[in-house]
């Protein structure tokens, strides 16, 4: 586990039952209704009812004791720096794909943790193996009924899943058979490594985990992520677009046969495997409401739609703007500048940034560093006001290289915005022209 982080408050929402009570930020939550909580899950499950007892410590190691009246359910309106309070379960598996092991040095401190904790799974869909649990583990699992949970499957058969994790972890359809008994629900992932757990050990990990429906949810196919940060780990090929073709194709009469037989498709293709062959993007329907999208699973479809469905963009004053992705959106993000010019107040030009951080196998705008970010924008004409994916930047963090928008701001001599989507983008447009004129 990693090093304990007790129940620092970071937050305070104004007007909360916290608040009243007179909670500040650096207050620790050390006793709950008596108990130490041991992560934000306890501190919830505790606090649900109408009177919660708190033992309080600030700063100087002072503590006070104070009892708290609510609404059943009332959220106390207390934000935490940390969700598990005794210490994160990092990962003991040794994967050869391991993306933490494939970092370089010098980014955010937090990318370098293995976690491989259940409570990050059930709180944030962080993808664990599932290979730690104890048996108290499993009984709280089933106890407080925390479902669903994302697990990092690869394959299901023991000799394959002894070469990937590096170790014998056990029968991973019988430890998920035990808690989907219960009532516990997954979403899956499979790692594909060609010549590893492709071909027909793809087929028997899907066919596996087709049989623990309705238990399993959705299945997940996404390419090894492979970066040029690999000196002392084994050689791993990547996925080319002939495999990737080959496997979309897998997957599709998948989804056939369990549209017909399970009334779900269960299994989807990351979009990568897609785009990589350049084969067009399912229809949203197939996608049955995007269970994965936090895996790179929909977002293409998503963005590609969300351009579709913009509108010309009229301002105030004619504005100048620079868009930023990666390499695998290029294309939609050129679409987007076209229909941002429509209206006939904007002016936007693409800036396409390779990865020279993780390098040029990496081509999704998510894992964009802030420094290459700014190398590519080094002597442009920027114009008005650049815009960046959200997707890389992680609040109070920044890009992977801790580099904020601040930073990149006073680095391009430009304003700076994030935006998630088309429509994120055109706000951010709408805002500048906004603060523009009343300024």
């Amino acid at each position: 586990m990693s090093s304990p982080h007790p129940a620092l408050v970071q937050s305070i929402r104004p007007g909360s039952a916290a608040a009243r009570a007179g909670l500040i930020p650096g207050d620790r939550v050390v006793k709950v209704n008596g108990r130490a909580p041991r992560d934000y899950i306890d501190y919830r499950y505790r606090t649900a009812e109408p009177r919660v007892a708190l033992v309080v410590e600030d700063e100087r190691g002072n503590r006070r004791r104070m009892t708290i009246s609510k609404s059943v359910d009332e959220d106390l309106g207390i934000g935490f720096t940390e969700d598990v309070f005794d210490g994160i379960r990092v990962c003991r598996n040794r994967c050869p794909f391991c993306f933490v092991d494939q970092l370089p040095g010098g980014l955010r401190p937090t990318l370098y943790l293995h976690d491989d904790d259940y409570r990050l799974s059930f709180l944030h869909g962080n993808f664990v193996t599932l290979t730690n649990l104890t048996p108290a583990d499993r009984a709280r699992i089933v106890r407080l009924r925390l479902s669903p949970l994302y697990v990092s499957v690869h394959a299901t058969e023991p000799e394959i899943r002894e070469r990937i994790f590096g170790r014998a972890t056990g029968d991973i359809v019988t430890e998920m058979a035990r808690l989907t008994c219960k009532g516990i629900e997954f979403h899956t992932q499979i790692v594909v490594c060609p010549g590893v757990n492709d071909g027909s050990h793809l087929s028997t990990t899907v066919r596996d985990l087709a049989g623990l429906y309705p238990g399993v949810r959705s299945v997940g196919v996404v390419p090894v992520g492979l970066t040029k940060s690999r000196e002392r780990l084994p050689l791993i090929q990547p996925v080319g677009p002939r495999l990737a073709a080959e496997i979309v194709r897998d997957v599709h009469q998948w989804q056939r046969r369990f549209l017909a037989e399970l009334g779900t498709r269960l299994v989807f293709a990351a979009d990568e495997l897609y785009l990589l062959p350049g084969l067009p993007l399912p229809g949203r329907a197939r996608y049955e409401g995007f269970p994965q999208l936090a895996n790179g699973i929909g977002c293409a479809r998503l963005l590609l739609e969300g351009v579709r469905r913009m509108s010309p963009l009229r301002l105030r004053r004619a504005t100048r703007v620079t868009l930023v992705t990666g390499e695998m959106a290029a294309g939609m993000a050129k679409e987007m500048a076209r229909k941002m010019e429509k209206g006939g107040t904007v002016r936007a030009r693409v800036c396409v940034v390779q990865n020279s951080l993780l390098g040029p196998s990496v081509t999704t705008a998510g894992l964009l560093a802030g420094r290459d970010v700014a190398r590519a924008l080094r002597g442009r004409r920027l114009g008005d006001i650049v815009i960046v994916p959200a997707t890389a930047i992680r609040a109070g963090e920044g890009f992977l290289d801790s580099l904020t928008l601040d930073d990149l701001s006073r680095r391009l001599g430009a304003p700076v915005a994030a935006a998630a989507s088309p429509r994120e983008a055109a706000a951010a447009l709408r805002r500048f022209d906004r603060d523009r004129s009343a300024g």
